[in-house]
């Protein structure tokens, strides 16, 4: 789990891809973590400018799964790197438990961070079905 200040510190950042985080930020966070997820951060000085929640398990296709649940950087600090040293971390993690891939979702109108993915060597390989409320 993230020490809690740096949580702290990673929040506003989170919120710029997912908005609709509820206000008690930390909880929410720490029900993620019991669920197996990690945060990974990227900083400057004291700052946060991008983070990366992620997860690894087994599963049937894939094998090791590393799987990529958020992936943001700061608006302000995008196109200067944040997002491709967060890759390379999240490549090192992958390779240490086994992975041999990184996996991720991206919304299809995330137009210019599917550009990034591409050019970060990132392939569409299936679609992602989801049935609201069963």
């Amino acid at each position: 789990m993230t020490e809690p200040v740096w949580l702290a510190r990673a929040e506003s950042i989170h919120r710029q891809l997912r908005p609709a985080l509820p206000a008690d930020y930390a909880a929410k966070m720490r029900r993620v973590f019991a669920g197996g997820a990690r945060m990974t951060l990227a900083i400057r000085g004291e700052a946060v400018c991008g983070l990366a929640v992620w997860r690894w398990h087994e599963n049937t296709f894939d094998g090791i799964k590393f799987y990529i649940d958020d992936l943001v950087t700061d608006a302000a600090l995008r196109s200067q790197g944040v997002g491709k040293s967060l890759i390379a971390q999240l490549e090192m993690e992958a390779q240490q438990r086994g992975a041999e891939a990184l996996v991720l979702d991206s919304g299809t109108q995330r137009q210019q961070a599917h550009r990034f993915y591409f050019r970060e060597g990132f392939v569409i390989t299936s679609f992602n079905f989801k049935k609201q409320r069963v």
